[in-house]
């Protein structure tokens, strides 16, 4: 897929701004403050319908106007088609063709982005949840199904969670196993998908790196909470767990507890890697994710 056209309107800095891109590489030029950030903000607002982790959402609007609209025209193949999203400051409201498209896992896959900024060393750096939402991001790009799987998963956590915060006496185990399976059920997906990516990206990271750096041994692991693999099992985990998880008051196994590490010559990178090593294993892992989405969009 390509972004042929972006048109900005009162998004950050930039008041009205109408693009035209091609299909390599497109490079901007201009002084600081210029809009040139605003601009790959934009595309990835277009494509994600939320700012990046490098920028709070109340500051997309620009200053003084109460509305701000990006619209960008995308080809995939012989096809044309118009996304636009609408920003306000208490809503948003995103369109297909000009229609509105009122699930966002049917509009999210529409335009695929990876961002490589300053800010992703935290990737490696910072706490399991930056990883994990690295991973929910570009997974529900792609696969539709996973974003559907994973707001199942987490509403059922949170529902899971609140029952256990329940004092003994008052826990129903019949109705705590009935949510448990159906959590059960949308974890072994979620991992599936999850280790099937990251299986993908082992296998061209390792030469990516080794191009820039002129060595090799660079590999990611994801690390799950759950080391069961059938449904049995798992149950099994959760119900030895039971009082444990009663006393903690919350649900302590699952993809919510998952993390990935970044692994050089069997070094963990976070603990061992010069920040050098950190920023350019985080850089091959982006390109090598370029050539997994390019693979599974056939572009």
């Amino acid at each position: 897929m390509i972004l042929t056209k972006i048109c900005i309107k009162n998004f950050r800095n930039i008041e009205d701004l109408e693009l035209s891109l091609n299909k390599n590489i497109n490079i901007f030029i201009g002084n600081n403050a210029q809009g040139k950030t605003s601009i790959l903000e934009s595309i990835y607002v277009l494509a994600l319908t939320k700012a990046s982790k490098s920028l709070e959402e109340d500051n997309l609007i620009r200053k003084d106007c109460e509305i701000s609209k990006i619209s960008g025209m995308i080809k995939k193949g012989n096809i044309n088609k118009k996304l636009e999203i609408i920003l306000t400051k208490t809503d948003k409201k995103l369109k297909v063709n000009n229609t509105e498209e009122k699930k966002i896992s049917n509009y999210i896959s529409n335009l695929n982005v990876i961002m490589f900024t300053p800010e992703d060393l935290d990737i490696i750096k910072k706490s399991p949840n930056v990883r994990r939402n690295l991973l929910n991001i570009e997974l529900c790009q792609l696969f539709s199904n996973y974003m559907r799987v994973l707001n199942e998963y987490n509403k059922l956590l949170k529902i899971r969670n609140e029952y256990l915060k329940k004092d003994l006496k008052n826990i129903d185990r019949t109705y705590l196993n009935i949510i448990t399976d159906k959590l059960i059920e949308r974890a072994i997906v979620i991992m599936d998908y999850r280790e099937k990516y990251l299986e993908n990206i082992n296998a061209s990271i390792e030469n990516i790196y080794k191009k820039i750096m002129k060595s090799d041994g660079l590999k990611v692991i994801y690390e799950k909470s759950i080391k069961e693999t059938t449904k049995d099992e798992i149950k099994k985990l959760y119900n030895d767990n039971f009082y444990n998880e009663l006393n903690k008051k919350m649900t302590l196994f699952g993809p919510h507890r998952d993390d990935l590490s970044f692994y050089l010559d069997d070094l963990n990178l976070k603990l061992y890697g010069s920040q050098g090593q950190q920023r350019i294993a985080i850089l091959s892992f982006k390109l090598a994710e370029i050539n997994l989405f390019k693979e599974i969009n056939h572009s």
